[in-house]
């Protein structure tokens, strides 16, 4: 548990072939994107990833390349449960962790149902955490197949076991961010905000970073953010990352893969395995005028990818 875990830390994208199957060498161009940008540690096998869509033997392949091509530079860490059996799921996150990933990732709405409440949740990760001893560990408030929020009690709960590194936090609000930050101090348990409207008000509240979709378009600005929390510039940024959202959210992951392919020139097509939507001339308008503000912001923050 030496590494750090703070900073940008991209949920990543997953490049295909036009066949669909994974595109490896593309793989190796996000991993260097996200690296050349700042990042202090990269989430694979994600929903960003299109973890539901991959079968496992894919996702222990996905989350070893990423972990060879990050040569120990960062820490990576991967989702490892997918609703089987608990018994399964835990042998699964110990097969994800020989992929050499720093923390295996659980998500809690694959433990129990969206009816069921933290008292029924919690013995069941209790089980995950006997089962898979000394295997490092995450959390990720997945909203699909249903948005399970953890509380702040139970977030304490996890850290106090000291078998927890990484929280994505998906609650969005700071006044929900606030008290997990509170319950998470003094721990290994480093949490991260997943949304860019309430980032810098949550790094401010004391989160370890950030881990949002958008930092898969542009991961410095985010690493700015997180390294310059106090500057006077801090808030203007802010204000632009919450305005780009609308050319980042619409046909995501398509949308990214679009930017990073055409805008960019990363080495990746445009094949997801989520439903895919048509890209029109509006969709590129928003695009087009997001791309040249970011040229502004780069300039104003003198940071260059």
């Amino acid at each position: 548990m030496t590494q750090s875990f703070s900073g940008l830390w991209p949920v990543m994208l997953t490049a295909f072939e036009e066949d669909g199957s994974l595109d490896l060498p593309g793989v190796d161009a996000l991993v260097d994107f996200y690296l050349e940008g700042g990042s202090g540690g990269l989430f694979a096998v994600c929903q960003s990833s299109e973890m539901y869509e991959l079968n496992d033997d894919e996702r222990l392949t996905l989350a070893a390349r990423v972990v060879a091509r990050v040569a120990g530079a960062v820490p990576v860490v991967a989702t490892a449960t997918f609703g089987n059996a608990l018994d399964g799921q835990a042998a699964f996150v110990r097969r994800m962790a020989d992929a050499g990933v720093s923390a295996v990732v659980l998500l809690p709405n694959q433990l129990c149902a969206a009816e069921e409440d933290e008292a029924t949740l919690w013995p069941r990760l209790e089980h995950m955490i006997e089962a898979t001893d000394p295997v490092p560990l995450g959390l990720y408030e997945c909203p699909l197949p249903y948005h399970r929020v953890l509380s702040p009690q139970l977030v304490s709960r996890l850290a106090n076991t000291g078998r927890f590194r990484y929280i994505k936090d998906t609650s969005r609000d700071p006044a929900c961010i606030g008290p997990k930050v509170e319950a998470v101090r003094g721990s290994g348990l480093a949490l991260f905000n997943a949304a860019p409207a309430s980032a810098l008000a949550s790094l401010r509240l004391g989160a370890a970073g950030l881990s949002p979709v958008a930092a898969n378009l542009y991961p410095d600005l985010f690493c700015w953010l997180c390294d310059n929390k106090d500057d006077p510039r801090a808030e203007w940024l802010q204000a632009r990352l919450s305005m780009f959202e609308a050319g980042v959210r619409p046909h995501y992951p398509q949308s990214a893969k679009r930017f990073l392919a055409t805008r960019v020139g990363l080495p990746i097509g445009l094949r997801t395995r989520v439903q895919e939507s048509d890209w029109n001339g509006y969709d590129q308008s928003v695009q087009d005028a997001m791309v040249a503000m970011l040229g502004d912001v780069r300039a104003r923050l003198g940071a260059t990818r």
